[in-house]
């Protein structure tokens, strides 16, 4: 610790709060840390919460791609009977008024069939580029352009809890993986549709959420305490 207190210097992990961006996460580590050269290995979508890997300073910076690539693992709140623009709650939803409860076998059946290694197509609402364009900028305008599918690994899909439209999912996966694009399809092999309701990430790698800092427990004088 007493290393770390004479750092400026080196990585935090954040637990995100729901709401704010990733980028607004950066913006206030910046101001409690007076450190201009900030930024993360991950984005979480504004919905998301949970574990945030910031680099704080030019060498740690550096060294963020050495987190980017490692497995993820989240659990995902999924609402059932219902589909959106975005794949998730924060879109234009709309509801499936005529689908039916499935039974939990066939909701086991669906989500094994995506453990392994996989193709999967960004959604449109993404910050993916394609030739140059950010996807969520051409969603915005109403446009839809062909993406080139990403190879992805579904190493593992825990049903934490089912009750009729909604339903707990555990996930762990490779870096690239988009979890509203996973729960999308599920909700397509169902036929009822489906919506991410809610994310958390609970570990990158080996950095786990019980590790992580809130960042209103962060100030300008604790904030070298938190490095590793």
């Amino acid at each position: 610790m007493s290393e770390n207190k004479i750092k400026n210097f080196g990585f935090i992990i954040i637990n995100k709060p729901s709401g704010p961006t990733s980028h607004d996460i950066i913006n206030l580590m910046r101001r409690k840390t007076g450190v201009k050269k900030i930024g993360h290995a991950g984005t979480l979508d504004p919905l998301a919460s949970g574990v945030l890997i910031v680099a704080i300073g030019r060498e740690a910076t550096r060294e963020i791609s050495r987190f980017v690539k490692l497995d993820k693992e989240y659990e995902a709140r999924v609402l059932l009977g219902c589909e959106s623009d975005t794949f998730d709650t924060t879109g234009k939803v709309k509801i499936n008024k005529n689908k039916k409860s499935c039974g939990q076998e066939v909701i086991l059946e669906a989500i094994n069939k995506f453990k392994g290694g996989q193709f999967q197509t960004p959604p449109m609402f993404s910050a993916k580029k394609v030739n140059g364009k950010k996807l969520y900028k051409l969603a915005r305008a109403g446009k839809t352009v062909e993406r080139p599918a990403v190879k992805i690994n579904i190493y593992n899909l825990e049903l934490k809890s089912y009750d009729w439209p909604e339903l707990v999912i555990n996930i762990k996966c490779s870096s690239g993986t988009y979890i509203r694009s996973l729960i999308h399809d599920i909700g397509q092999v169902l036929g009822t549709g489906a919506c991410l309701a809610g994310l958390v990430r609970t570990a990158i790698g080996e950095f786990a959420i019980s590790q992580s800092i809130k960042p209103e427990e962060i100030n300008n004088d604790n904030w070298r305490e938190f490095l590793i």
